[in-house]
């Protein structure tokens, strides 16, 4: 038999076990709505849906936490080193993925501020290529000769990134180099007329052509126009060919570096 005081303490441990059953119950039934308004709330935002994803489950989390420690209070279990030990564990776990979770922090910077986005042409730590995929870890880009280069996120926010994509219209600049004894007036003419004759190429802003320097071998005339971004190096393929043609047809040279050497007897 059972004496009078193990009977109190089995009751009292029943009441307790209810009460935390009963907490837990309804704890995960406000979870599952918590998270549900969650979800309802960021599919209304312009948020990625990879940042929804950790969202979500660090929620998800935080939440599971809250009601494991309110249950142990509940049943009378002293909470504060349950605390200190996570707290301890979630330091030792951080100081060990810090560089992981600095990734995961620029991911969340980039799918926030969106300083690019999935296929556009960007040029970030000697990398260019096209945005194939942004992940909270990584940012995956594939370059022309068909490479996949992942690129830290941690990095890519603390570095210089140049994205080509992000305005509709580009300037193409080209240098083309003269002889000194070859028609300047003549050549600025033939380059206009290389410009008008691409229907890619903008009337507005219209083409500029201008001398900008005197080289060892060569005057050095710029031409630039303006065109659709998507147009960039079709306009400027056909700029450097068509102008060769052009003042090869014309008896422009292009020169090439040379030397003399003059002999005093």
């Amino acid at each position: 038999m059972f004496s009078e005081k193990a009977v109190e303490k089995m009751i009292d441990f029943g009441e307790l076990f209810g009460q935390a059953l009963l907490v837990l119950i309804i704890g995960f039934v406000l979870i599952k709505i918590a998270l549900g308004i969650t979800r309802r709330a960021l599919n209304k935002t312009a948020l990625d849906s990879s940042l929804h994803t950790f969202i979500e489950n660090s929620t998800k989390v935080i939440l599971w936490v809250i009601l494991l420690v309110t249950i142990l209070g509940v049943m009378g279990i002293p909470t504060s080193t349950f605390i200190a030990v996570l707290g301890a564990g979630g330091a030792a776990i951080a100081l060990a993925l810090k560089d992981s979770l600095g990734n995961i922090a620029g991911g969340i910077i980039i799918l926030v501020t969106k300083p690019f986005k999935r296929g556009d042409y960007i040029d970030i730590i000697e990398v260019a290529g096209i945005v194939e995929k942004i992940d909270l870890l990584y940012t995956i880009l594939k370059t022309f000769d068909n490479k996949v280069v992942s690129v830290p996120n941690g990095k890519i926010t603390n570095a210089v990134m140049v994205n080509y994509s992000s305005e509709a219209t580009r300037r193409v600049d080209c240098k083309f180099g003269i002889g000194y004894d070859d028609d300047i007036s003549r050549a600025k003419e033939l380059l206009l007329a290389v410009a008008e004759a691409n229907s890619e190429i903008f009337k507005e802003p219209e083409p500029f052509v201008g001398v900008s320097g005197h080289g060892d071998n060569c005057v050095n005339i710029d031409l630039r126009v303006w065109c659709k971004t998507e147009e960039y190096w079709n306009v400027k393929y056909f700029l450097e060919e068509s102008v060769k043609l052009a003042f090869d047809e014309a008896g422009i040279s292009i020169p090439y570096p040379q030397l003399e050497v003059h002999y005093k007897k």
